[in-house]
Parts: C-alpha cells; sequence; structure tokens
C-alpha cells in the first residue's frame, strides 16, 4: 500500500480513527484539532507538531455541556488576539446537532462558551441542523460556515451566519446570511452531500475547499470561489482531490478539508481517508500551490500535482483579472 508522508491516526477507541482535521500555528508548534472515538463517544483529539508531518498526541476536548453529552466533533479553530477559540459541533441528536463554541488560552484546556450552542440554521429549507463549523475574518466582519440538511435529513449543504469584527463569538454575535443554502449539491459526483467547508482569502477573494457526497460513496474534495463569502460559484464540475488509487491508503475517498494558512502564506490542505470503507480512519495533507488566481495541490511524496480540471467556460480568464 502507498502511503503518504504524513500518515495520522488515534487509538483512543482502540482501532485507527482520525477524522475532520484542522490545523493551527500557536506559539512555537502547530496544533491539530480532530474527531476521535473514545469508548464512550465521539470527541476531540489534540496533537502537536514541529513540521506539519509528525504529530504526537497532547489533549483531548470531551463532552461537559448537557448539548454534548452524546459527544462533539468535528472541529475548527482560530487564533484570535492570543487565544485559541475552537468551534466543534454537538454530535449525536440528529436535527438537533449544533455548532458550539470554547476558548483556551493555551489551547489544549478550553472554556465552554455559556450561550452554546452559538449557531443553528433556521427556515423551511433545513432541518435546523449545524456541523462542520469553519470560520474566516472577510472584512468587517467574520463569517462561520456550516454543514445544515433538509427538512427529510437526506441531502447535505452548506449554512452561513455572519458576525461584526469585534465580538465574543458568543450566540448573540450570529446572523443567518441567508434563508437558503449557500451551495448545495449539483454534480454528480457530489452526490446528495456537500459538507466540511474550509475557506481561506487572498487578496480579497474567498476560496472554499469543501467535501462532496457521504463518506466512502467516495466522498472527494472540490473548489468553489467567492468575493462576498455568501453567492459562491465551482471553480469546476469535477473534484480536485478525488480518491487514491486501489493500492492507495485513500482508495475508499478523500474527504472533509481543513485549510491552514502558515504565517509565512504557505497554504495547506489537511484531508481524512481511508482504503477500508469506514473500518479505520487516517489523516494526511497536501500543500496547496497558486497559478493564475487558481489553486492546486502538490502531493508530498512524490510531487505529484492536482490540478482543476476543465473550469467553467470563461471562469478562468475572468477569474484572473478579480484575483491579482
Amino acid at each position: 500500500m502507498l502511503t503518504p508522508r504524513m500518515y495520522y491516526t488515534d487509538t483512543t477507541g482502540g482501532s485507527p480513527f482520525a477524522k475532520d482535521p484542522d490545523v493551527i500555528r500557536f506559539g512555537d508548534r502547530y496544533l491539530m484539532y480532530y474527531t476521535i472515538r473514545t469508548p464512550d463517544c465521539l470527541a476531540v483529539g489534540i496533537a502537536a507538531s514541529d513540521d506539519l508531518d509528525r504529530w504526537e498526541r497532547v489533549g483531548e476536548v470531551t463532552p461537559e455541556m448537557e448539548i454534548e453529552r452524546k459527544g462533539l466533533a468535528a472541529p475548527a479553530a482560530l487564533v484570535h488576539e492570543g487565544r485559541v477559540h475552537l468551534f466543534y459541533q454537538s454530535y449525536g441528536t440528529g436535527p438537533r446537532d449544533a455548532i458550539c463554541h470554547a476558548v483556551a488560552d493555551d489551547g489544549l484546556r478550553f472554556e465552554r462558551d455559556p450561550s452554546n450552542p452559538v449557531f443553528r440554521p433556521t427556515g423551511d429549507w433545513t432541518c435546523g441542523r449545524a456541523i462542520d463549523a469553519d470560520i474566516v475574518r472577510h472584512g468587517d466582519r467574520w463569517l462561520l460556515y456550516a454543514a445544515t440538511r433538509d427538512p427529510n435529513m437526506r441531502v447535505q449543504m452548506l449554512t452561513a451566519a455572519r458576525a461584526p469584527a469585534e465580538c465574543s463569538f458568543s450566540r448573540d454575535c450570529w446572523t443567518q446570511v441567508a434563508d437558503r443554502p449557500i451551495l448545495r449539491p449539483e454534480l454528480d459526483w457530489e452526490r446528495d452531500c456537500i459538507e466540511a467547508p474550509t475557506v481561506c482569502e487572498r487578496g480579497g477573494v474567498l476560496y472554499m475547499f469543501y467535501a462532496g457526497a457521504y463518506n466512502n460513496e467516495p466522498q472527494q474534495i472540490g473548489v468553489a470561489v467567492s468575493r462576498d463569502g455568501i453567492e459562491w460559484t465551482r471553480l469546476s464540475d469535477r473534484p480536485l482531490l478525488p480518491d487514491g488509487a486501489p493500492d492507495e491508503w485513500n482508495a475508499s475517498e478523500s474527504g472533509h478539508p481543513g485549510l491552514f494558512v502558515d504565517d509565512d502564506g504557505a497554504t495547506h490542505l489537511f484531508f481524512q481517508g481511508n482504503r477500508t470503507d469506514g473500518a479505520d480512519w487516517y489523516l494526511s495533507r497536501m500543500r496547496v500551490e497558486w497559478e493564475r488566481g487558481l489553486p492546486y495541490l502538490v502531493r508530498p511524496r512524490d510531487g505529484r500535482q492536482f490540478r482543476i480540471e476543465a473550469p467553467p467556460q470563461g471562469l478562468d480568464d475572468a477569474w484572473v483579472c478579480i484575483s491579482k
């Protein structure tokens, strides 16, 4: 089996299980937050690294509040004013799962936001569920992204909320941006699911890497772009990062992306994968490079490149103009 340079998992629950990665630089090291399976429920693991490839488990975040009683998962971390803010979902309550918030001075010991949950969408188009959070600063506001489902709990799609730049990230800060999904599955490879949005900004333009299709269908990773963070356009009708070949570790899927932009501007895409239809789960990364306003991926092990194929007609030249 071909394996990548970064090939990380967690055996807290007995078998290899690490999903939903998100990475920050905090102090003199990198911290990665990810979903683990404990003997009792899903929770959040914390690992540390000094090179983004070799990781050592250094902590965990386990249920404390009533809303987390059945579990928590899919963390997104933000370093803001010297503290680590963690956005994560409650787990195990179906349509009542929602986005929660906690904060830590050391990135390890988190104090819960007493207003939890801080966000779940409303409207007759959604069941009210919110999972897979990500947060990005855009101009004079924060944008919080999440996945939700239709009222029948069948189709997964994206929602978003905004908050002023000066805020506590608590529930009263957030306002839903639209009474509709901001992105929903439309392409064949996305099937009935778009989830795990992860966003970065380059030159005033927002780039969203997202997961299409439910786990192991296979789940693969696509890219969309936006000027305002609400209206999104796909860069291609094909995934940027597909599932791997039959002899590779991610033969069953390449899923749940997490973007990390380092202090020097270097961009990395972390993601989950497996080759066992979900019997175990591992995490890896690829470097994100940019050319004429379009991202592409470089596999560290051998330098193989994954590029956007067949962007929509006219989008390439138009996007180059607005992304300069």
